[in-house]
């Protein structure tokens, strides 16, 4: 059986080749814009996945530009209309359809208050998009499949590039003209074992860190959309204050370790999870010989969990078939969700 999830997942790499061609002018534009009013603090707005992806920008824009960037709880703008103090400052929303009105009404306050207003959104003519001074399309081309998966890989593209160019990091946007080849390694990936360890599993815990945790929190929702799965994200670090009481004989983890300064953690983590008795699937590049499921390596280590997040949507479509389930058909789940 082959799903539109699967299908999907298997063409981001052609949608992050027609940002490659389309999108650097729009990039350079707001890229400019940004180090000419250079703010404070950034916003980001955005719901499932799209939060997700906003996570990875929000580590690399810490990371490269030392602009802290915080998660705005929407409900702060659109239900109790606090007076929030923007000006000069950015807010950027990040969308697949973009028509979420509560997305749609908060950049469109905080743009009257002065935010510099940015959308990363598929849908290019949206009310999102309109909303906006900027918009940065994400070329992702039309998704069918209810979990989102070749868009959210669009976004983590277009976020690492919109950062290279913001920062003027060139090594960064060398290594996003090769990210279509990387992506389509990571396809490629054994990945078999996470299959055979969670066909009967009812409960995980997905680990990550740095910017490999926007891809331990994709990860987790991906699982319990299309596999029904109890699965749970957290921090290598967070995970030692209070949910690994709940890790046994045999509690599934899946770790993901790509490179980085976080890497050595996540290791040390697996280690001690595989004393415990847990049935640790540990996803590390081939340097790596206890690694469980093999990662591939970007031209740059920043992109690595990109294609991270590949690999798994391929596993975890077939997962979903090898539990009974279509992917493609989520249990009361739509492909576009509206919230106030």
């Amino acid at each position: 059986m082959t799903s539109k999830m699967l299908e999907e997942a298997q063409t981001a790499c052609k949608a992050v080749e027609c940002q490659l061609l389309n999108l650097d002018p729009a990039l350079t534009d707001l890229a400019r814009e940004l180090r000419a009013n250079p703010p404070d603090v950034a916003m980001t707005l955005a719901r499932g996945s799209s939060d997700h992806a906003a996570s990875y920008f929000a580590y690399l824009t810490m990371q490269h530009l030392g602009v802290p960037v915080a998660s705005l709880p929407m409900s702060v703008v659109t239900l109790r209309q606090s007076p929030l103090r923007v000006k000069g400052q950015a807010v950027f929303a990040f969308s697949q359809s973009g028509q979420s009105p509560d997305i749609i009404d908060s950049l469109s306050l905080l743009r009257e208050r002065g935010a510099l207003s940015v959308a990363l959104v598929n849908a290019e003519h949206s009310p999102l998009a309109d909303a906006s001074a900027y918009t940065l399309p994400l070329c992702a081309g039309a998704e069918h499949s209810v979990a989102a998966t070749k868009s959210f890989i669009a976004t983590l593209s277009a976020s690492a590039r919109l950062v290279a160019y913001w920062a003027n990091d060139q090594a960064l946007l060398e290594a996003g003209n090769l990210l279509p080849a990387g992506l389509r390694d990571a396809c490629t990936q054994d990945w078999s074992k996470a299959i055979d360890t969670l066909r009967d599993a009812q409960r995980l815990l997905v680990i990550g860190r740095g910017a490999g945790f926007a891809i331990a929190q994709e990860a987790a929702l991906k699982f319990k959309e299309t596999s029904t799965l109890q699965a749970e994200a957290f921090s290598s670090a967070e995970v030692r204050h209070g949910p690994m009481a709940l890790i046994d004989e045999n509690y599934p983890l899946l770790i993901f370790a790509p490179r980085g300064v976080e890497q050595a953690g996540l290791l040390t983590l697996a280690r001690d999870m595989r004393q415990r008795g847990a049935r640790v699937l540990l996803a590390a590049p081939d340097d790596v010989a206890e690694r469980d499921l093999t990662l591939s390596q970007a031209a740059h280590p920043d992109l690595d969990p990109i294609l991270a997040i590949q690999s798994f949507y391929v596993m975890a479509a077939a997962l979903a078939e090898a539990r009974g389930l279509d992917p493609d058909q989520p249990r009361f789940l739509s492909k576009v969700t509206r919230t106030h």
